[in-house]
């Protein structure tokens, strides 16, 4: 147990990291929990890896909200829908083949990642160009499906959070990973009312591997804090490529040729 409690720990140490720039920490944690622990159900792994991220999570929104103005309006909207949506989608984990969904997410991440490569301003500079009243509208709209996500599947939602702040709402990478911290505090609040009212939840990995994860956090918002808008985008789009061959060897792996 030990051996198994330590390398839970650093993963859940460098997921947090991860997390606290640019989202996506899940796709480290996540399968790195199912390899180390596979004689317990996947729901009780994905249960037990929501307080680590919880942990994490929280303490990098609260180090963002001392250096960025949140827009509560918009940021209401997103976080109440997504957690309802997350409770939906963790009741449905067990009731829903993954595999129809991954490959519209990996057609997705792919469009993600060539369109920020090769337009160099997307995310350096806020643009709002939606009115508040439709900011908000599409914010409970994404929030609506992206809660639901992470309640069901869960890893990659910080980034993919991200994306839809700067994307649809025209908000900044320091800005909307801020926010994103936010919400999906919302999400893994919900999978873990659900999970821990059904009784899948270890919490004796689960507690060290919180600590950990919120000393990955800590590094991590303090590195996104100091080196800005640019570096969070190449930082991005190297966890986006990352998402996208993780995410491809799932879809691929599950044909037999």
């Amino acid at each position: 147990m030990i051996n198994e409690l330590l390398l839970l720990c650093l993963a859940a140490f460098s997921a947090g990291f991860i997390d606290a720039i640019v989202g996506g920490g899940g796709l480290l944690q996540t399968p790195a929990t199912l390899l180390i622990l596979p004689h317990y159900p996947v729901a009780t792994l994905l249960g037990t890896t929501k307080i680590p991220s919880i942990a994490g999570t929280t303490l990098a929104a609260f180090k963002y909200s001392k250096h960025i103005k949140f827009n509560y309006k918009i940021l209401a909207a997103c976080a109440i829908v997504a957690f309802f949506s997350a409770l939906a989608g963790a009741f449905l984990v067990s009731r829903i083949d993954n595999s129809v969904i991954k490959p519209v997410i990996l057609v997705v991440l792919i469009l993600v990642a060539v369109y920020t490569y090769f337009n160099k301003q997307f995310g350096i500079h806020q643009e709002k160009a939606h009115s508040v009243k439709k900011q908000v509208l599409m914010a409970s709209l994404f929030g609506l499906v992206i809660g639901f996500y992470d309640g069901l599947i869960g890893p990659g939602t910080g980034s993919f959070l991200i994306l839809v702040f700067i994307a649809v709402l025209g908000f900044d990478f320091v800005s909307a990973s801020a926010h994103a911290k936010v919400v999906n505090i919302a999400t893994n609040l919900a999978a873990i009312l659900y999970f821990s009212s059904t009784g899948h939840i270890l919490f004796q990995y689960a507690i060290p591997m919180a600590i950990f994860n919120i000393g990955g956090a800590y590094f991590g918002t303090k590195l996104a804090l100091l080196k800005g808008n640019k570096f969070i985008r190449i930082f991005f789009l190297i966890v986006v490529f990352g998402t996208i061959l993780r995410f491809a060897y799932d879809v691929f792996s599950s044909y037999r040729f």
